[in-house]
């Protein structure tokens, strides 16, 4: 996409945690797998991959919660909506669930991560499609791709 429009300003469900993304996204995901149903109540859960300079919460604190801390999920406190994903070791990138955001009309998944555990008929229009996540190495030549759609 050529013009973002951004600054892109979101909030979980009780609207006590806010959010304003500032940079556009490196990739867009949904994830089938069985973590992110549960995580999520549906088919797969959806990301946008923000670069950290580009993210801020900008009001309320949300809290760090699920099965996995190091996995970086982050909820808001009250009404519990997963907002966004920092995953430990990873400073780059934020995973901002995009549906928080007020404006999802740009929103379509480029990749489709664990299609190895997806439920036979769940559909994306993911451009492209791996059974876990793709390898690092792929990543560098994912968002080349992306960024020149």
């Amino acid at each position: 996409m050529s013009e973002w429009k951004l600054p892109w300003h979101g909030a979980c469900r009780c609207g006590r945690v806010k959010l304003k993304i500032s940079a556009p996204p490196l990739l867009t995901m949904a994830c089938h797998c069985t973590g992110c149903q549960r995580m999520s109540g549906s088919a797969y859960s959806l990301s946008a991959a923000i670069p950290t300079e580009g993210f801020a919460v900008v009001e309320g604190e949300p809290v760090v919660a699920g099965a996995n801390a190091e996995a970086g999920h982050h909820f808001c406190p009250h009404c519990m909506t997963w907002m966004f994903t920092r995953p430990k070791g990873i400073d780059f990138f934020v995973n901002v669930r995009p549906t928080m955001l007020e404006d999802t009309s740009w929103f379509v998944p480029f990749i489709e991560t664990y299609t190895s555990e997806k439920l036979s008929w769940a559909a994306t229009p993911a451009v492209h499609s791996f059974e876990r996540f793709p390898p690092f190495e792929a990543y560098e030549g994912l968002v080349g791709e992306f960024a020149a759609r």
